[in-house]
């Protein structure tokens, strides 16, 4: 039994919920999300609230019935507050710079890396080693900081590299430890 998928997602003000033809589109003040869901979820939407049901008990409607439950709620999470991720860059000569579609990084290597950034998401430097990256699709938003994180991982021993800002880094004792 899904509980979340069983869960009523309630519409906030300022924010619509269509279905039709298997997609569903959230409009709010912050943008538009369509979502097309498989065949064996049904959504209904009324008073103001959304329900999802499985239309059998086969394991993949059971498996799909939650996931087009979360989806929604982040669609409308997303259109009415956003999403957004925070970086910081720990080490000697790391910084970030954002240049208009472009995110610059310097990580320790012999050259920056130069980073697209995706036409909806916004990408602001809070200062030379932090930046946040904020956008309506979650998705999109985790995916491209997982992305810029991935550049340069952070390393036990020192906890130099690029990290999410208040992730805590598993640190590991030196070379003293084998004594």
């Amino acid at each position: 039994m899904s509980r979340i998928g069983n869960r009523e997602l309630i519409i906030p003000a300022g924010v619509t919920v269509e279905t039709n033809d298997n997609v569903v589109t959230v409009k709010g003040s912050k943008g538009e999300l369509t979502f097309p869901y498989s065949k064996l979820v049904t959504v209904e939407v009324t008073d103001g609230k959304v329900i999802t049901k499985r239309i059998n008990e086969t394991k993949t409607a059971k498996q799909l019935h939650g996931t087009t439950n979360s989806c929604i709620n982040n669609m409308i999470k997303g259109v009415s507050e956003g999403f957004e991720k925070e970086l910081e860059a720990v080490g000697v000569g790391y910084k970030f710079q954002v240049a208009g579609n472009k995110l610059t990084v310097n990580a320790g290597f012999s050259h920056p890396v130069i980073v697209e950034i995706p036409a909806n998401l916004k990408v602001e430097g809070v200062s030379n080693t932090e930046i946040k990256i904020s956008g309506i699709d979650k998705q999109k938003v985790s995916e491209f900081a997982a992305n810029v994180r991935k550049i340069r991982e952070p390393e036990p021993y020192k906890g130099k590299g690029i990290h999410y800002k208040g992730e805590h880094i598993r640190r590991k004792e030196g070379k003293k430890a084998a004594k």
